[in-house]
């Protein structure tokens, strides 16, 4: 699982640098403000939970993997799917039933922080000290 998070935080890294330009020089003025900004938000969280795939990857290199850690990469890249992709897709035009999935997103992205932070309390982090 340690592989495949590394995988796919490389991969949407790439990913996330396309869309944020693709955002920033092909949208700009195509879309109304809003929707734009909506967008970026995307982006936003696409790369810091991107970030947060690789702490995961690094912590596994260093510890054990966990059911927490496993879970929270899982809940990680759900989230990016849900929240980014909803974002991506409304401010491109999509259906507005795509709107409920951002929340499912970004409650994706909570749950992976608290399975993170279980992980955390669970493991013993003495390479920090």
């Amino acid at each position: 699982m340690t592989k495949f998070f590394a995988l796919f935080a490389a991969f949407n890294g790439l990913v996330a640098v396309i869309l944020g330009a693709f955002g920033a020089h092909g949208l700009k003025g195509k879309i109304p403000e809003v929707l734009l900004s909506a967008y970026q938000t995307g982006v936003q969280y696409h790369f810091y939970h991107i970030l947060a795939l690789l702490f995961i990857v690094a912590l596994a290199v260093l510890k054990p993997v966990s059911r927490w850690s496993q879970l929270s990469g899982c809940f990680f890249i759900a989230g990016i799917i849900l929240f980014s992709g909803s974002l991506y897709a409304i401010a491109l035009g999509a259906p507005r039933w795509i709107g409920p999935v951002t929340p499912l997103g970004g409650l994706s992205f909570m749950l992976g922080w608290v399975m993170l932070f279980i992980h955390l309390i669970k493991t013993d982090l003495t390479f920090i000290d």
